[in-house]
């Protein structure tokens, strides 16, 4: 298991220019990432079941914090599975062209009582823009959860081409919810 959390913590090291020091470990078993669109304004949630996150924050400065999320479309998923073969088409996420999402920080900064606004920059199905996403962070000594949620407009990234353009059928805003459940986290 060390050499699993050495490994994990070496990649991050590399991937985003953090020390050691300021790296935690992310527990994917016990985060998630859901979100809900609404269907001729009936809700439909889906979740994605594999992505990866790189998080560097330290309470007491972070300003000097940093996150990467990557994101495997292919791993979208509904209740009924139809509809996770339909989501994964060209028309929507294009998963075959398109097959990862990224959101890198550019800066973090804290909004009061264990809560952040991260700014950074979300690509997906090929189209990037830039966003603030809203982060609670509650922390237990060395461990803690970041949680939160925001809404990105799926015709920003041309999710829901043609027909499929008109917001009466798939509302714009799809509403996105994480928690990621984080160790090794400084004291604040």
């Amino acid at each position: 298991m060390s050499k699993i959390i050495l490994s994990l913590t070496a990649a991050l090291v590399l991937t985003t220019g953090l020390s050691a020091a300021q790296a935690q470990i992310v527990d994917p078993a016990s985060s998630e990432l859901t979100f809900v669109t609404r269907q001729m304004g009936v809700p439909v949630e889906g979740r994605f079941q594999r992505w990866s996150a790189q998080v560097a924050l330290d309470p007491r400065k972070p300003e000097a914090g940093k996150v990467v999320l990557r994101i495997q479309m292919d791993s979208v998923a509904f209740a009924a599975p139809e509809v996770t073969a339909e989501a994964q088409r060209a028309v929507w996420l294009d998963t075959a062209r398109f097959p990862q999402a990224v959101f890198q920080s550019s800066g973090i900064r804290p909004a009061g009582g264990g809560r952040y606004e991260m700014s950074g920059r979300l690509t997906l199905k090929g189209e990037s823009h830039d966003m603030v996403v809203p982060v609670t962070l509650t922390q237990n000594g060395a461990s803690g959860t970041a949680s939160g949620n925001f809404t990105v407009k799926r015709s920003d990234y041309r999710i829901g081409e043609g027909e499929w353009t008109d917001a009466s059928l798939v509302a714009h805003e799809v509403q996105v919810r994480f928690r990621i459940a984080l160790s090794g986290l400084p004291a604040s």
